[in-house]
């Protein structure tokens, strides 16, 4: 903040939650203080995305409640006949995303931006990754020369550093170390499971596990994803609010309104449709399609666990998302805990048990597996529901073609991540599948190494297991 209130040109590597839109706020009201009568817009914000755009105005119009500066919102999806009567008013701010601000320029023909004299592109990695490029290049030839320029961008690929470098003056870097952190106050639970056993896992995870005063993020990879466990939810009695890509903007306002108030427990999103969506007070966060990606992983799950609260990801793992496990497990520079064995459990369990607390305290990781009778019994019953719904059936096959496009076009995970799953012999390959934990184990000094554990499930036993829980169960029968 001290050099963007010096003057400067900023870059500041930032993602969600590391308060980057009081930073490029709170300067912004200091300089223009106060409204001028008669004058043109001073300050532009563009944003990527509606949703993003919105929460912008909310914070400005908060932050600068004690001033008279006047904001104009210019996004796709509101009337454009109340945008010019609002640009009638000689705002001060204009918050816009792209598509729009150009549209205007377009259309009223003494709209100017030469007056502009703070410029800010925020989440620029993803307006560039949107296709807003060629307009963002236009834009900057409508503004003044004498403007303060700040890029906000949780990566700086090479397009953008190249466009940073054309519209901005020596900017400074700033980066602030967000995108391999995770919050301390934030539980991370991995569970490995079979692809057909994803449905039973949610139902389950949703019913018995979590919470019914907490709410929860759903992050799926398709939009047909969404719609099916919209449809799923309901005929189990469960009313969620969603959110993909290219819903009506209307009926997406009543379904993050309905969640914001609580309304609803449950959202299910896409990755791309959560993007500058803002629930500060999120309790849990499931993965049900694992990240693609480390820094995709790291933001989703940052969702949960922010301004001091504790919160939960939960995330599917199967054998196909092994690699991209390894990956995450590198990039973050986490130890995974190599659980004990029940024979070690029964041997010595308070040294055990203090070794678990250690581990848990240091922010390691063990990976988990549902009991294996619930998940048989709960996908039993699913699988019913969906046989006598025609709407479930037919979504069920967008999702297998959907899920089929969406595994062709991901990017793929490191070849050496590859490799070491593929060296896991056949044997453990099919444990695994039969219900087996896949345990990553690493020290300082040497790289992850896979391992097998396995689990006797106990019956009966209708809630998440630890190895510890079972080896107890074992010992009383």
């Amino acid at each position: 903040m001290p050099l963007i209130l010096s003057g400067l040109d900023v870059v500041a590597m930032a993602s969600t939650g590391s308060g980057k839109t009081a930073a490029l706020l709170i300067p912004m009201l200091q300089r223009l203080n106060q409204h001028v009568p008669q004058g043109r817009v001073r300050a532009l914000i563009l944003s990527p995305t509606r949703d993003l755009a919105l929460r912008t105005l909310k914070f400005t119009k908060e932050l600068g409640r004690h001033t008279d500066l006047r904001t104009s919102l210019l996004v796709g999806g509101d009337s454009m006949e109340s945008q010019f009567e609002e640009l009638a008013q000689n705002p001060d701010i204009i918050i816009a995303t792209p598509g729009r601000l150009m549209h205007h320029l377009s259309k009223v023909d003494d709209m100017s931006l030469k007056t502009v004299e703070y410029v800010v592109f925020d989440e620029a990695d993803r307006l560039f990754g949107m296709g807003f490029a060629e307009q963002l290049h236009k834009i900057l030839t409508q503004l003044s020369e004498n403007r303060q320029t700040l890029l906000f961008s949780a990566t700086l690929p090479s397009a953008l550093a190249e466009f940073a470098k054309a519209g901005m003056r020596n900017p400074h870097l700033v980066r602030l170390d967000f995108e391999t952190r995770i919050s301390p106050d934030l539980k991370l639970t991995f569970f490995t499971l079979r692809l057909e056993e994803k449905y039973a896992a949610l139902i389950y995870l949703i019913r018995e596990q979590i919470s019914s005063d907490q709410q929860t993020l759903i992050f799926v990879s398709t939009k047909p994803h969404v719609e099916f466990l919209n449809v799923l939810f309901r005929e189990e009695g469960i009313e969620p609010s969603i959110c993909y890509g290219d819903m009506d903007q209307d009926a997406r306002k009543i379904h993050l309104a309905r969640f914001r108030s609580r309304k609803t427990m449950q959202l299910i999103v896409t990755d791309v449709a959560a993007r500058g969506i803002d629930i500060p007070l999120l309790d849990n966060v499931i993965n049900w399609d694992f990240p693609q990606k480390p820094k995709i992983f790291v933001h989703q799950v940052g969702r949960a666990a922010r301004a001091g609260r504790t919160g939960t990801a939960f995330s599917f793992v199967t054998y196909d998302d092994m690699p991209y496990v390894l990956d995450l497990h590198l990039f973050l520079s986490k130890p995974i805990w190599h659980a004990p064995t029940e024979d070690k459990v029964s041997q010595d369990m308070d040294g055990v048990m203090s070794n678990i607390d250690d581990t848990v305290a240091n922010g390691e990781i063990v990976y988990e597996r549902f009991p294996q009778t619930v998940l048989d019994l709960v996908s039993d019953r699913i699988q019913e529901t969906i046989d006598s719904s025609g709407e479930l059936i037919a979504l069920q096959k967008a999702c297998t073609n959907a899920f089929r496009l969406y595994s062709k076009i991901k990017p793929s995970p490191s070849q050496e991540s590859i490799k070491r799953v593929k060296d896991l012999p056949y044997e453990e390959y099919i444990q695994f599948l039969r219900g087996v934990n896949i345990i990553i184990q690493s020290t300082a000094n040497s790289p992850p190494k896979l391992q097998q554990r396995h689990k006797t499930e106990p019956k009966n036993q209708h809630r998440l297991t630890s190895p510890i829980e079972t080896s107890r169960a074992l010992n009383k029968a």
